[in-house]
């Protein structure tokens, strides 16, 4: 961990099992906590003010989650929030509990991530049909994710985001892994259906114009720099 966030508490805002991998390998300790947001209702048009909305609308609902438990638990150092959906770099001033304004600064990170295929933005797959449609369509094409990270330091109310793109090229993905990722159902738990790190996938992956770790999820720079930041 760098040295000017040794001192501070670091909450991911995520359930993601990548982003967590990704952030550990970044040397922060950190703990979880995940926000109960109706996506759907978010809408906008362009996949980067999508992910930025997102990952706000994420950050704002655990921080009213940490409101209304700051009486029963303490938060001794500072807490830098990071949300991951965001289009353009946000400033803004949220309003505290005294437990934050007390405290030592913590660092709350959240984020977001859509899949863009041929201009259409692509979420999660609503059923394995549609998994099965997105996975045909990427076969000897290519797709493009679209990530967001937002980070609010929740002593200070300071916040800033932004986001990262990678283009994802394919070679031809034949039928039968096709099926075999469908049956596994990992692909309905991801942005557009698009898991390039699976061993089935990553032979077939023909060229990535951007990072590994965007496309998982977590843009290691974008977060680093955002987290530095917001101390």
């Amino acid at each position: 961990m760098e040295a000017n966030t040794s001192s501070c508490k670091i909450i991911l805002g995520s359930s993601s099992k990548a982003r967590k991998n990704i952030l550990s390998e970044m040397g922060y300790q950190f703990t979880i906590l995940t926000a109960d947001i109706d996506e759907k209702s978010i809408r906008k048009e362009t996949p980067e003010e999508l992910v930025m909305a997102l990952a706000e609308a994420k950050a704002d609902a655990i921080i009213s989650k940490l409101q209304t438990t700051s009486s029963q638990e303490g938060f001794d150092e500072s807490t830098i929030l990071i949300a991951a959906d965001t289009a353009e770099a946000i400033i803004q001033r949220l309003p505290v509990d005294d437990y934050v304004k007390d405290a030592e600064p913590t660092l709350l990170i959240t984020s977001d991530q859509v899949v863009v295929y041929e201009g259409v933005i692509r979420e999660k797959p609503s059923s394995k049909e549609e998994a099965r449609q997105f996975l045909k369509d990427y076969s000897g094409s290519h797709a493009a994710t679209v990530g967001s990270v937002l980070v609010t330091n929740l002593k200070t109310g300071f916040r800033k985001g932004g986001w990262d793109r990678v283009e994802i090229y394919f070679n031809e993905i034949p039928d039968e892994i096709i099926e075999k990722l469908v049956d596994e159902g990992v692909t309905l738990n991801v942005a557009g259906g698009l898991i390039i790190e699976h061993p089935l996938i990553l032979p077939l992956v023909k060229e990535v114009v951007g990072t590994t770790d965007s496309v998982m999820g977590l843009p290691k720079a974008l977060t680093e720099n955002l987290l530095k930041q917001a101390l």
